[in-house]
């Protein structure tokens, strides 16, 4: 007789949120304090009816209730306001579209995103950041998250576009991009059209910001047809227009809305990234000297990374897992049940909007105690748990991950690298950090710091500071680094 005792399962709770307004549901709360609203939400159960408007929802307050809505797409689908929204932006690209056409649209981009192809970028994303910080002036005040929008502009559109963007062009691309993901936030929380079609300047600035970035990617498609091809993913997507080997043929539309999909979703949440890393390292001294004393020890005299060297930056890696986690731009996304279903107990009916939150998910006490402490030591080789690595989705999960994972880890990393390898960048006087405005990803989307100067060589920090060994690097470092950072914004 087996002594073993029987699997319990797990009994869920549900309940609904207080404070419904009429007709905006709890979109005010969202819209004013987001971060604050979803840490409430546990309290009232597992899974916690919400409204979105006069629209009711259902918000995932469970990592393992999360991964049981993602890993099963059939049931429930991309769409909701979230999707509804961005179809409208992306038109019916890997991001917005339904699970039918996932496969084939995924399986014509998922070559340049491969993780051998992401160590390839190293010298691009190098190359670009180096240059955006060459002009910082020590002492004086850097547009930070500017200046990590324009570095992570240039690298998606040289991905996706070779140099077709001159800086100019990829200026203004920039803003846009800024423009729409803060309108694109309230046009989901509250998704009555009508009060959209006011003229008012938001939504006037909204539109032409869409405008403006469709007539690009419409410029540089017609620019290219008429010049040589590139190896590139325009390239590949030109190519796919003839429907070669037997694939359907691709029209100019899906060819724009993929190429607006990848520059959108490849912009923002890394640049969002990078600035909130250099934000809580300047908030934490010693994460900070530890990161110092592997890249004084990885890339001496500040020289750039190479792709032999990402191996070897463990402790990088860490603070980009833990900036993810901390303050993880992706904070809020939607599903749509195709069919009449049971989730938690709950019955939901067919067309119900199911939501999750990678923020949430992150500071559950449960996964990771003191969740708002700044440690990038959890993602150390050997240190995360189970349940750690199961609650980390930053990126999405399942078949719908994240098409450029790998790339975003390493575009973040080698930009971290570069930069913090050179200098330091400091708070200006009487700074307090702010909750995050909301828009469709959180982070600092005005972060002004100071550049300082900083001194190379392990002798300032404490041997305790130094760089893991090779060893520990390439034997234990791989698996657990990609746990950390296995799903990207949900954006495939």
């Amino acid at each position: 007789m087996n002594g073993a005792a029987p699997e319990q399962k797990r009994t869920w709770t549900t309940g609904t949120a207080p404070g419904i307004f009429p007709l905006l549901g709890h979109g005010i709360a969202l819209y004013r304090r987001p971060l604050a609203f979803l840490n409430s939400l546990p309290a009232h159960g597992d899974l916690v009816e919400i409204r979105l408007g006069p629209r009711r929802a259902w918000m995932v307050c469970h990592p393992e209730l999360a991964h049981e809505v993602l890993m099963d797409p059939h049931t429930f689908d991309k769409g909701g306001p979230l999707y509804d929204r961005l179809g409208k932006l992306m038109g019916d690209g890997l991001v917005t579209c339904q699970q039918s056409a996932h496969r084939d649209r995924r399986r014509l981009l998922q070559p340049a995103f491969r993780p051998s192809h992401a160590a390839a970028y190293t010298e691009l994303v190098a190359e670009e950041a180096e240059s955006v910080c060459e002009g910082w002036q020590t002492g004086r005040p850097v547009p930070v998250t500017e200046a990590m929008m324009t570095l992570t502009t240039r690298v998606i559109s040289r991905v996706l576009l070779s140099d077709s963007l001159d800086d100019p062009t990829a200026a203004q691309v920039r803003d846009c991009l800024a423009d729409v993901v803060r309108g694109l936030f309230v046009r989901t929380v509250v998704p009555i059209d009508a009060l959209f079609r006011l003229p008012t300047p938001a939504n006037r600035r909204y539109r032409r910001a869409l405008a403006r970035l469709h007539a690009v990617i419409d410029a540089v498609i017609a620019e290219r047809r008429r010049g040589t091809a590139r190896d590139d993913v325009l390239g590949t997507l030109l190519a796919s227009a003839h429907g070669d080997g037997g694939a359907p043929a691709r029209t100019d539309q899906e060819i724009h809305d993929h190429l607006i999909t990848l520059l959108l979703t490849g912009a923002e949440t890394s640049a969002l990234s990078l600035a909130a890393a250099f934000s809580l390292l300047a908030r934490h001294p010693e994460a900070e000297q530890r990161l110092h004393a592997e890249l004084d020890a990885v890339l001496p005299g500040g020289r750039r990374p190479r792709p032999d060297d990402l191996p070897d930056l463990v402790r990088t890696r860490c603070v980009v897992s833990e900036t993810l986690r901390h303050s993880s731009p992706g904070w809020l996304f939607t599903r749509v049940a195709t069919r009449e279903t049971e989730l938690a107990g709950c019955r939901l009916p067919a067309g119900a909007t199911v939501l999750y939150s990678p923020y949430l998910l992150h500071h559950d006490l449960s996964s990771f105690p003191d969740p708002e402490r700044f440690d990038p030591d959890r993602w150390l080789p050997g240190r995360p748990t189970a349940a750690q690595r199961r609650a980390m989705m930053p990126f999405s999960a399942g078949n719908r991950k994240c098409l450029g994972d790998e790339f975003a880890m390493v575009e973040i990393t080698v930009a971290l690298a570069t930069i913090a390898g050179r200098l330091r960048l400091r708070h200006l006087p009487g700074y307090a950090a702010r909750p995050p405005r909301p828009a469709i990803t959180l982070g600092p989307r005005s972060l002004v710091m100071v550049r300082e100067p900083r001194a190379h060589g392990l002798s300032q920090t404490s041997s305790s500071s130094a760089p893991l060994p090779r060893r520990a690097v390439r034997t234990r470092q791989a698996p657990e680094s990609r746990s950390a950072g296995d799903h990207s914004v949900d954006n495939a």
